[in-house]
């Protein structure tokens, strides 16, 4: 809770501006007022000395006018406004599915796919802090890198961990997408999402990418799916006789597949054809799944211009006992 210092009243304190030509008037008449007196010799004067009761005087004056100017705060009405907001925000529920088949070494992305992915997907988890994300990795087969968590920096530390050749080759998509449908089936939050990445065509698997999509549909589950890899040919790692070579292979992505996965799910299809996409890919995706923040505003106000109140009193009485009791003045 916040609390800022304002006034109802703010035009009173143009009246501050009389402080000054008070100050000023007083000092003029103590320079210049005199009263005349008729003396034979002033030489009895001359080895006097002034003492506290002489400057005292000037004291009342300045009491005076500390008073005025606490009475002039008092008219234009001091107040606080308490100020506090309660956000309560409710994350969203990701699971991202990635291939790590051999074809994600791939170098139409730089430095290959599977680098570019990891990078640009650390890149999303690290924007958004309140949601829980986890990871399914899939190739021939699936398995969960990482469970739904908020412990971001662990996920990120296990994405980086993965690579090609974890398991068994092959593009097991439906089996991917099922393991991550898994993940996700028993969260009670009303957003769940699975960002699927693959850069081929279903070949392998026991589940049917069909299936695993409606099942996730009938888990209020959006699948958004992104398609990574160039138009045309890319250099596509092939093990010869001779070890791991580069060939130029023309690129195939079930495009058709993908699409009908979101679409099915109300989700989106995207295609990354290099790096700069990707992350497009993943910004769009980031605005379209905003996790929701809900806003509570409380404003009070309260006056305060009683401790004003109570100190000029102080000082008028301050004045008014060294004015008459104890410098016995005459009015």
């Amino acid at each position: 809770m916040i609390a800022r210092l304002h006034f109802a009243d703010p035009e009173y304190l143009w009246l501050l501006l009389l402080i000054p030509g008070a100050i000023a008037w007083y000092w003029y008449r103590i320079r210049h007022y005199s009263v005349p007196v008729q003396i034979s010799s002033t030489a009895a004067f001359k080895s006097s000395s002034r003492g506290w009761k002489h400057y005292a005087r000037y004291g009342l004056f300045g009491l005076r006018m500390l008073s005025v100017t606490l009475l002039i705060v008092v008219l234009a009405r001091p107040q606080t406004n308490m100020n506090r907001q309660d956000i309560s925000v409710e994350g969203i529920d990701i699971m991202l599915a990635t291939d790590i088949s051999s074809s994600m070494l791939a170098e139409d992305l730089k430095p290959n796919r599977i680098e570019a992915a990891k990078q640009v997907a650390v890149e999303f988890i690290s924007s958004r802090p309140d949601d829980r994300i986890g990871l399914v990795v899939f190739s021939g087969e699936s398995f969960t890198q990482c469970p739904l968590t908020t412990n971001h920096a662990m996920l990120i530390n296990l994405y980086k961990d993965i690579n090609c050749g974890m398991i068994d080759d092959g593009t097991a998509i439906g089996d991917g997408l099922a393991t991550a449908v898994n993940r996700l089936k028993e969260s009670k939050v009303k957003s769940k999402v699975i960002i699927l990445l693959t850069d081929g065509i279903n070949n392998m698997g026991s589940i049917d990418p069909q299936s695993a999509a409606e099942m996730a549909e009938l888990y209020g589950i959006r699948i958004y799916t992104i398609g990574i890899g160039t138009i045309g040919t890319a250099l596509f790692p092939v093990r010869t006789q001779f070890g791991m070579q580069y060939q130029r292979m023309e690129v195939q992505i079930d495009e058709a597949l993908l699409q009908k996965i979101s679409a099915l799910t109300n989700g989106k299809y995207f295609r990354a054809t290099n790096r700069q996409k990707l992350q497009e890919v993943y910004k769009e995706i980031d605005r379209l799944e905003k996790s929701k923040i809900d806003v509570t505003e409380f404003n009070r106000k309260k006056e305060e211009f009683l401790p004003f109140v109570i100190l000029a009193l102080i000082l008028l009485t301050l004045e008014f006992v060294l004015r008459f009791v104890v410098l016995k003045l005459v009015p």
